[in-house]
């Protein structure tokens, strides 16, 4: 860590580690999440959190393809595009992939809901639709490199596919198995993505006050997701608890 004036400017290690910190605030310690993974969530909140979760699916590559648009560097749009294609799926000959978004569908319906009550949004509710419309607006109208960064909450992400992936079949076998392809897919995904967001913002995030935007950035986007789980919650219930837990405080940038 170098000195300049009475500010502190952290090595590249330690900014990493101050960014991976923020993962105590992530999405899996929410306690709507924490029941749907340990096995107390009812067949109508299994149902509930695709649905609603199938708004912010859609809006994954609206923002990936508002990040590319701010973006002037060829070399970074074209790994960039590979998100997008992740999630919209692609008929390229010998790549076709039907995408993420297509296989969230089939979580939808391996949970019994109908294809069309999961792609009509009718289940949607107001909170999640105004967190996940935020972010996208953050990706439109910010320096691309600040959308790079608030990406970063998929440094946590593995974590939560592999708990779906491990307690699922077992708590819930009525949901077909074929329907977790999504989470078995993102395990792999999410590390390449991590590694190039990462390297983007710890390169671009070098001054002192940079730093610290950056921890907010990626707070900004904790933020969403934990308020996607708090209207979900308020929607269908939380065990034994009408109201969802607050997020724990973030780290400091100090």
């Amino acid at each position: 860590m170098s000195v300049t004036g009475e500010q502190l400017l952290w090595s590249r290690a330690e900014f990493e580690d101050r960014l991976r910190a923020q993962g105590k605030a992530y999405h899996i310690y929410h306690p709507f999440n924490v029941m749907l993974n340990d096995g107390s969530a009812s067949k109508e909140q299994i149902q509930g959190w695709v649905a609603n979760r199938f708004y912010y699916q859609l809006a994954i590559p609206i923002k990936d393809a508002a990040v590319m648009s701010n973006c002037t560097d060829r070399a970074i749009r074209r790994e960039w595009v590979k998100r997008l294609l992740d999630h919209d799926g692609c008929d390229i000959p010998g790549a076709e992939d039907e995408g993420g978004i297509e296989a969230w569908i089939r979580l939808g319906t391996a949970t019994g809901l109908s294809r069309e009550e999961v792609t009509n949004l009718q289940h949607v509710v107001p909170g999640v639709r105004f967190a996940v419309d935020a972010y996208v607006e953050f990706a439109r109208t910010r320096p691309w490199q600040e959308s790079v960064c608030a990406s970063l909450t998929e440094l946590f992400a593995p974590k939560i596919h592999k708990a779906r992936l491990a307690t699922w079949p077992e708590h819930y076998p009525w949901i077909d198995s074929e329907g977790l392809t999504y989470f078995r897919n993102r395990v792999t995904q999410a590390r390449r993505d991590v590694e190039h967001g990462l390297s983007i913002t710890l390169d671009y995030f070098n001054t002192v006050e940079l730093q610290k935007r950056a921890l907010d950035i990626l707070n900004f986007k904790l933020d969403v997701l934990w308020q996607m789980n708090d209207a979900m919650a308020q929607r269908y219930g939380l065990p034994n608890s009408p109201a969802a837990a607050q997020r724990p405080a973030p780290e400091q940038a100090v």
